[in-house]
């Protein structure tokens, strides 16, 4: 890649948008007030926007390694928070993506340095699902369904704290699990029952507002 190229390609980009509408940029300046909060993977093949066919301040966006919703992560944490309580998004959702080098990373017993505890969390999933995982004979259908674990476990993560607990009582904020299917650029809803996954375990999460 040329960096040049970049800046080239934004001057074309910038002329492009002020064809259509040359007060494009100034009415984007006064503020952003998304729908939506999307967690996404941070590989260069999964672009939140394009993929959704969604515009600039359609969504906000946080993207990491595995599209991961760690309570000890303070950066994806403050993410949600600023989303759910400031920009008041309707809906969240978590979006993974077959063929996510990250899963596949951590369904392999080899140490990846700083990356290890970052990955622990993926194999904490599949132990949370073992007896499920274990019983797929076929390696590459066992990787797709880790991924679409995966993707259930952070949604529940993001239940899980204050601010969209109180979110979903006050407003019916909505929590989605979607998986990107690289192989044929369709996003799929996972169409995960989140009240029957939570029912036995909410009383411990739970938080009285």
């Amino acid at each position: 890649m040329n960096v040049q190229e970049v800046f080239d390609k934004n001057r074309a980009w910038v002329k492009d948008k002020l064809s259509i509408d040359g007060d494009y940029f100034s009415n984007m300046s006064k503020g952003q007030s998304p729908e939506m909060l999307y967690v996404g993977c941070s590989d260069s093949r999964v672009t939140a926007e394009e993929l959704m066919g969604l515009a600039p301040g359609d969504v906000f966006v946080h993207r990491n390694i595995a599209n991961m919703v760690p309570n000890a992560d303070l950066n994806v944490m403050s993410v949600v928070e600023y989303a759910v309580h400031h920009l008041k998004v309707n809906h969240i959702v978590v979006c993974g993506h077959y063929y996510c080098g990250g899963v596949k990373a951590a369904m392999q017993a080899q140490d990846l340095g700083i990356l290890n505890p970052w990955l622990r969390n993926i194999r904490d999933v599949y132990r949370l699902h073992k007896t499920e995982l274990n019983s797929i004979q076929d390696e590459e259908a066992k990787y797709k369904r880790l991924v679409e674990l995966n993707v259930q476990e952070q949604c529940i993560n993001v239940i899980k704290t204050a601010v969209v607990q109180k979110a979903i009582q006050e407003r019916g904020v909505t929590v989605h699990g979607w998986v990107f299917d690289i192989h044929s650029g369709k996003l799929i809803d996972l169409k995960i029952d989140f009240n029957k996954i939570l029912e036995d375990v909410m009383e411990i999460y739970r938080l009285d507002h």
